[in-house]
């Protein structure tokens, strides 16, 4: 935990909060906190700086904050990835998060298994509870936004021209010819396939709406590791 995220709920006065559960356990039994000790905080979707243990106790830790500083920057990318297996979704989910993307979008494909849209790890509590890890990892404040379409076809004719316009719109693809570019700078719509690719049709679908299909070379990468190297590009 590089910084304790912090709740509106959590407040008891303008600067004291009071916490329990998993981020009270962090403090008390990982970092083995004691009164007088401060640490990197911030308030979810708002100001970041610190938080000094005034006390704690085996059920609780009180605080008081001191918030003026602000998040990191977010990377301006609007990812939307094909929907893939659930601990990759996971993997995925936080990496993006991390990095600092604005906004993901899940998207049915022919590739995607229809059983990995009835995972629980899908659903609005779990989502949460992971994007607030990463958060806490990445040392950020601002809930990314996390979105799902189950129709390809609507999606890509209907929203994907609206949300990509004026951004560079890119699609990693193994078989593209284009190269990912280097050094990429600006607003930003990034799409991943699954892990064998997009389908013909649904390329050409893309190429159709205003996205260029690029390409690492001929090597196949799972999911997480393939938005991982996408969004090393982007600065």
């Amino acid at each position: 935990m590089n910084l304790l995220l912090l709740e509106l709920a959590d407040f008891v006065s303008e600067s004291t909060a009071r916490i329990s559960g998993r981020r009270h356990r962090q403090l008390l039994d990982v970092i083995r906190a004691t009164p007088g000790k401060e640490c990197r905080a911030g308030l979810l979707n708002g100001k970041t700086g610190t938080a000094k243990i005034s006390v704690i106790t085996p059920e609780m830790t009180e605080l008081s904050v001191t918030l003026s500083g602000e998040p990191p920057p977010k990377l301006s990318v609007t990812l939307i990835a094909a929907l893939p297996r659930p601990k990759t979704f996971l993997k995925v989910l936080h990496t993006a998060t991390v990095m600092g993307v604005e906004r993901m979008i899940f998207l049915e494909c022919w590739k995607v298994d229809k059983s990995y849209w009835s995972t629980p790890l899908i659903e609005p509590g779990s989502i949460r509870e992971h994007l607030l890890l990463a958060l806490e990892q990445a040392g950020d404040t601002v809930l990314p936004r996390v979105e799902f379409r189950r129709r390809f076809k609507p999606f890509v004719e209907d929203e994907l021209p609206g949300i990509a316009a004026g951004t560079l719109a890119l699609a990693g693809h193994p078989t593209a010819t284009e190269s990912m570019p280097h050094h990429l700078s600006g607003k930003i719509t990034l799409l991943v396939g699954p892990e064998g690719g997009f389908t013909d049709y649904e390329i050409g679908l893309l190429e159709q709406n205003g996205v260029r299909p690029v390409s690492f070379g001929r090597r196949i990468m799972r999911t997480e590791f393939a938005v991982t190297a996408l969004l090393a590009r982007m600065e």
